[in-house]
């Protein structure tokens, strides 16, 4: 093994030692000190700062500032409404700078627990929040205790939203914002409203950020008005939910749907941002729920005679919903067979169920055709086997035209009576005394069922007693109408 001298040790040496100090890198405790201390500088009391929490002991918590410096917060102070402490090391928080030393920065929700007014100063120089407790209510507003020191709250600054009962905030403790303090704090202003409304800015921001067309969200229903509702995303941000959006159903209004204060689901349909001011944000309820419209092949066919209700009317019909979110429409000319429909209401009325018959479902439109007078039943299906040719039968005046008369023979069969059967009669003056509703004896002249016409005409017996009821001379009952035309006519002879 080489062996080597003093001087030749001394040699090795001198190299390292003679190293310059310009060439050396700064160690890393030199680093972290200065950066240290150089966010320590830009740290000032009345600061909002996030911290990480890094120690939780029995009466304080220890965060991370991202300084050499940790701070130190009270865990009373970060105890949720239920009296629990709702973190763990690792979680984020943020808190207000009250204090910074050499060994220690001093955190916290408001400033609390000390009747220096130097504090209160602080905290109105620096926006700090301050915890009180309400002690009475006052002409305008509120009288708050902080610090033992009386301060007002206008009933405009308690809440973001208009009070309705004001008792309900006194004997509770909330954080304020010092406004206005003068008179060496003989005259305090403080709002909770700031604070409710800076908290609400915070999240509405954080909410946005995630919100999208397409998003499904949980709202209340804090609004009704005619067009539609307006929905709470959450406090401080809502959406309209246009009526044609509430519901698969046709409502007329949102109130017979909603509630206030209802709790519901709803998609985000659009988002239009706008100038210095939140989003105008359009929601839907429906769009949430399944399209009823999607499973219609497995309920409804063309053909099926079913059960509906009708929900609204229009000039030119009635829509009927046969199932939650599918309405149909009976056209004018398929509400009756029996009588000439000019007006839907003289027939109909909202709320009323009706059977009807569906002739055509229309899936691409979304539409369905449907009859009631199909569903009630032709009465001219009949026609050929209860009337003939010549057959003698009585009738009731509809109407009186120009060319004649029309006349009932049964609910939904009318014949017509020219004036130029009249005159052949042997009677022609005596119909001048005829007016609609009266009773008289007809013949039938002619019958087109292709056109749905029946033609009548006159036969005087003998006795030229035509308007007399011969019973002997109906060759077929007409049932029920039959029954109230022999009392019409028992009336008449009675007279």
């Amino acid at each position: 093994m080489p062996s080597f001298s003093e001087e030749e040790l001394h040699e090795e040496e001198l190299p390292k030692e003679e190293l310059s100090t310009e060439d050396a890198e700064p160690s890393f405790a030199d680093l972290l000190e200065s950066y240290s201390s150089k966010i320590t500088r830009n740290i000032e009391v009345g600061n909002r700062i996030s911290g990480r929490i890094i120690s939780i002991g029995k009466d304080s918590i220890f965060l991370d500032t991202g300084t050499q410096i940790d701070g130190v917060a009270n865990r009373a102070d970060l105890l949720n409404s239920n009296g629990e402490f709702p973190y763990v090391i690792g979680d984020i928080v943020e808190l207000y700078v009250v204090s910074v030393k050499e060994d220690e920065i001093r955190l916290s929700k408001a400033i609390s627990g000390s009747g220096d007014n130097t504090l209160l100063i602080e905290a109105y120089h620096n926006a700090i929040p301050v915890n009180g407790k309400v002690i009475e209510q006052c002409k305008g507003g509120f009288n708050i205790d902080i610090h033992h020191t009386r301060a007002f709250c206008p009933i405009s600054q308690m809440d973001v939203s208009h009070i309705e009962n004001p008792e309900l905030f006194i004997g509770q403790s909330f954080d304020f914002l010092i406004l206005q303090f003068e008179e060496r704090g003989r005259n305090i202003v403080v709002s909770r409203r700031e604070l409710l409304k800076q908290d609400m800015d915070s999240k509405k921001e954080l909410f946005l950020e995630k919100l999208s067309v397409g998003s499904v969200c949980t709202g209340r229903v804090a609004r009704i008005m005619p067009y539609g509702a307006f929905v709470e995303l959450i406090p401080g941000l809502s959406g309209l939910v246009p009526i044609s959006e509430i519901s698969w159903s046709h409502i007329e209004k949102p109130e017979d749907v909603l509630s206030p204060d209802d709790t519901i689901q709803v998609v985000v349909t659009s988002m239009q941002p706008r100038p210095e001011d939140d989003p105008k944000i359009a929601l839907s309820i429906k769009q949430v729920l399944d399209n009823p419209w999607s499973h219609i092949s497995d309920q409804f066919h063309a053909g099926d005679r079913v059960k509906g209700k009708i929900t609204r009317l229009a000039p030119f019909g009635a829509f009927v919903e046969l199932a939650p979110g599918i309405d149909g429409l009976v056209h004018l000319s398929e509400i009756s067979y029996t009588q000439r429909v000019n007006r839907p209401e003289d027939f109909l009325r909202p709320g009323e169920s009706v059977f009807v018959l569906i002739k055509e479902i229309d899936l691409l439109k979304k539409r369905i055709s449907l009859s009631i007078k199909d569903a009630e039943g032709d009465p001219w299906m009949d026609v050929p086997e209860k009337y003939k040719t010549g057959q003698t039968l009585e009738g009731m005046i509809q109407k009186r035209e120009k060319w004649g008369y029309i006349v009932t023979l049964e609910p939904g069969i009318v014949g017509i009576l020219p004036l130029s059967r009249i005159r052949s009669s042997g009677q022609p003056s005596a119909m001048d005394s005829l007016k609609p509703g009266r009773a008289m004896t007809v013949v039938i002249d002619e019958i087109k069922l292709a056109e749905r016409r029946i033609t009548l005409r006159l036969d005087a017996p003998e006795d030229d007693n035509w308007q007399q009821y011969s019973p002997q001379k109906s060759s077929q009952p007409v049932g029920t109408f039959g029954d109230k035309l022999q009392q019409a006519l028992d009336l008449a002879k009675s007279k």
